[in-house]
């Protein structure tokens, strides 16, 4: 599938709609241990929580080409000395795609997706400190923000489905410094203070996180309604039995969220690609949107639209294998419940 081509403005960058980085008003956020949590553990998670915040102001302010080569020594270091998890990945790589790929060439392709992801860390640890000049710079984002923008002006939301490639932090960037309202649902980190440290980070920036839970999914369809953007991952396997589609040669279990609220909100699910090109230069690739059917079933509908973004998803990984993060312990393709019969 290829991407719809829509004209830029004459400087080759698409016109945002303020070009300022959003603000979330609202309270910081603290941390906050249940009743009888050991003081020793809080002492830990505090220790781990300082030691997380030094070494991402250390990111922060040397230069970024250091930083990369720092990160790619890192990548080195953790190839040679986890070699049980990287004969893992090169497994992974050899299933889904087959005898026509050499254990060699699997494990050079396993040592650039690390690297990959080593200099992800550095570009997720630097987002923060962006502007919107130095971003398109770095990233080449086509008509991504204008297409987005058009959506948005219609007066409802959209759905940005970014897997685990490249630098995936970067579109949540993107429409923060397009002053586009985004927002996503994750759990909350066991490590209180850095969840904390981690979502004021993220609501100076104009991302706002919803923890999980029966009040955050009203709030979600809300948000869509009114015009904001929810990012999701939409690559992430489910514990238990979800959405089975079509993927990497095998079968996924995948959340049916994604889907279930393009559907509800009557909001279209944007699949979005985020490549890396050489070692400081990204590509924003934003595909068709997909919308719901009404005239299905609405199992069905999911599945349907659920399928459609992760054929996107398919072809771009195997187009560009090494930009894919294939370190999950939670594997994508691992049959439902499998750890659980093994335990």
């Amino acid at each position: 599938m290829n991407p719809v081509s829509m004209p830029s403005s004459p400087s080759g960058v698409p016109p945002p709609p303020v070009h300022n980085r959003a603000k979330l008003q609202g309270g910081v956020t603290h941390a906050v241990y249940p009743p009888g949590t050991p003081a020793l553990r809080k002492l830990n998670h505090w220790l781990q929580h300082a030691v997380i915040r030094g070494a991402v102001w250390l990111v922060q302010i040397m230069p970024y080409r250091v930083a990369l080569g720092l990160a790619w020594l890192a990548a080195v270091l953790v190839t040679h000395l986890l070699r049980l998890q990287r004969r893992e990945t090169v497994k992974r790589m050899r299933g889904v795609f087959g005898p026509s790929l050499s254990e060699r060439e699997a494990r050079r392709i396993a040592a650039r997706a690390l690297r990959n992801f080593c200099f992800a860390v550095v570009d997720t640890c630097r987002n923060t400190r962006l502007t919107l000049a130095t971003f398109e710079r770095l990233v080449d984002v086509g008509d991504a923000p204008a297409r987005l923008a058009a959506q948005l002006s219609s007066g409802r939301g959209a759905i940005l489905a970014t897997p685990h490639m490249g630098a995936w932090e970067m579109a949540g960037t993107a429409c923060a410094l397009y002053n586009m309202p985004l927002f996503a649902v994750a759990g909350q980190q066991r490590n209180r203070y850095f969840d904390a440290w981690l979502q004021n980070s993220r609501r100076a920036m104009g991302f706002e996180v919803l923890m999980r839970g029966a009040a955050s999914m009203r709030s979600v369809l809300r948000r869509l309604q009114s015009g904001e953007v929810m990012a999701v991952l939409p690559d992430v396997r489910m514990r238990t039995e979800a959405v089975g589609v079509r993927f990497l040669g095998g079968t996924a279990n995948l959340g049916a969220g994604m889907a279930h609220f393009a559907r509800l909100a009557k909001v279209p699910i944007f699949p979005c690609i985020i490549l890396r090109e050489g070692w400081t230069r990204h590509r924003i690739t934003l595909y068709p949107p997909v919308w719901s059917d009404p005239t299905l079933e609405a199992v069905a509908d999911i599945q349907r639209m659920t399928q459609a973004v992760m054929d996107v998803v398919d072809a771009a990984i195997r187009a560009h294998p090494d930009q894919w993060f294939w370190f999950n312990r939670r594997w994508v393709l691992e049959p439902v419940g499998k750890r659980a019969a093994a335990g």
